[in-house]
């Protein structure tokens, strides 16, 4: 897994909160997995403008952080479906202010014509 080269600033609750959920998928993952999106196929389904590979490591990361845990179920083809954990659950009250917050900003047409958004 790819080591950014600067250390990580974990002396601030601002910096462990972006080092967990920091990353352009994982609060929207976050927020799936929560509203019943469990298999990997599916949540790509639900984002289709990020690659797979990029899911699939932000899910790793997710689960490395103890937000998410993966189950595969013993049947062919192999049966894979990720379930937040506590430590998950207590990021949902910080993942839904920012999709409010974000609708909001949409609602308002605060969004400068510069922003790239999918």
């Amino acid at each position: 897994m790819y080591e950014k080269k600067n250390p990580k600033d974990l002396s601030c609750g601002i910096g462990v909160t972006l080092e967990i959920i920091g990353g352009k998928w994982k609060p929207c993952l976050i927020n799936s997995i929560h509203k019943g999106i469990h298999r990997p196929s599916e949540l790509a389904r639900h984002h289709p403008a990020a690659s797979k590979r990029v899911l699939s490591l932000q899910l790793k990361e997710l689960e490395e952080h103890g937000v998410i845990r993966k189950v595969i179920y013993p049947v062919l083809p192999p049966k894979v479906e990720y379930f937040l954990t506590e430590l998950g659950a207590s990021l949902l009250p910080i993942v839904d202010l920012m999709e409010i917050w974000g609708e909001d900003v949409l609602a308002k047409g605060l969004l400068s014509s510069k922003t790239n958004l999918p």
